[in-house]
């Protein structure tokens, strides 16, 4: 199969941008702010979302790394930080693809056992084939795709791609 390059680094940079400028807009009012980033490429999301945050806002950001069984979600979801330092604080779910939406409900499962103030989501491509009734709040872009063709994202030092086979 070939890929089809959907997104280049420099797109992928203002994407993550623009979403952390929508972050910051919705939890102005807040002080703290966890981003949480699903294992893998969720996380390096996540970072890069942190790193712009801590540029534009004057919020304090929280990092944290979930760790979730992607062939079993049902399993045991960890956590790189504490359930109390993020219980009654806004946080940010990220993760690179939305697919089938699997991965990211069993996500937001999760954090709820805590109380939060306000729980949103973030991905880089929305491929709108979900299972689950689960919708990304912030979005890099949405791509409708056939259920044959995978979309993939490379974070690899100062050539980030996300192409579509």
């Amino acid at each position: 199969m070939s890929q089809n390059i959907i997104l280049n680094h420099n797109e992928i940079e203002h994407k993550i941008t623009r979403i952390s400028y929508q972050i910051y807009e919705t939890f102005v009012d807040e002080q703290t702010i966890v981003i949480a980033g699903i294992s893998k490429n969720g996380y390096v999301m996540a970072q890069k979302i942190a790193a712009c945050l801590k540029k534009i806002a004057p919020l304090q950001v929280i990092l944290c790394e979930v760790f979730i069984d992607k062939q079993n979600p049902s399993a045991p979801i960890r956590t790189s930080i504490e359930k109390e330092a993020y219980a009654d604080k806004g946080l940010v779910l990220v993760d690179d693809v939305l697919n089938s939406g699997t991965t990211l409900v069993y996500g937001v499962r999760h954090f709820l056992d805590v109380p939060l103030k306000k729980f949103k989501t973030a991905v880089l491509v929305d491929r709108n084939h979900k299972k689950y009734p689960v919708k990304a709040d912030f979005k890099g872009i949405s791509l409708s795709t056939s259920l044959f063709e995978h979309v993939q994202v490379v974070f690899d030092k100062n050539s980030d791609y996300a192409y579509l086979e």
